[in-house]
């Protein structure tokens, strides 16, 4: 199974943020679209980071409250992996596995069209697992 199969899936909405947003407007976001995390992008699509709850949390730990009002661009991750539509569920799994995240951004073409999280791959990873299993089980009876 593709990116694109999950995109089909679950759609290709994306929580964005400009980099000149506060890390106070970043949780309001988060709090409300109940996600962990938001892709840094400029209006044309083109991704700038990623910033997570990880990332916020590490900001509050280092500068207390006044973390709030600083603008997102300086808390963000600013390289981000991201992935295309044509990248295999193993393949994003290795990605997250090995780089510690739990979300990928999808992009064609230098811009942004999707996001990936975990969740997203394990969902699909177990429905992928329920079928070989229920394939086997049926096997095993006819035979």
């Amino acid at each position: 199974m593709t990116v694109a199969r999950i995109l089909s899936e679950k759609g290709a909405s994306v929580a964005t943020v400009g980099p000149e947003k506060t890390l106070g407007d970043v949780i309001h976001i988060l709090a409300e679209k109940r996600i962990g995390a938001l892709v840094v992008a400029h209006p044309d699509g083109t991704v700038v980071g990623i910033v997570s709850e990880r990332d916020i949390m590490r900001a509050l730990a280092r500068l207390g409250a006044a973390t709030l009002d600083a603008p997102v661009g300086d808390h963000m991750t600013a390289n981000v992996t991201t992935c295309n539509r044509s990248t295999t569920i193993e393949d994003v799994m290795e990605l997250m596995t090995n780089g510690r995240f739990r979300h990928i951004p999808v992009c064609e073409d230098g811009r942004l069209v999707g996001i990936v999280s975990i969740g997203d791959v394990v969902a699909r990873r177990i429905a992928t697992v329920e079928a070989e299993h229920q394939a086997l089980r049926e096997y095993i009876t006819t035979a």
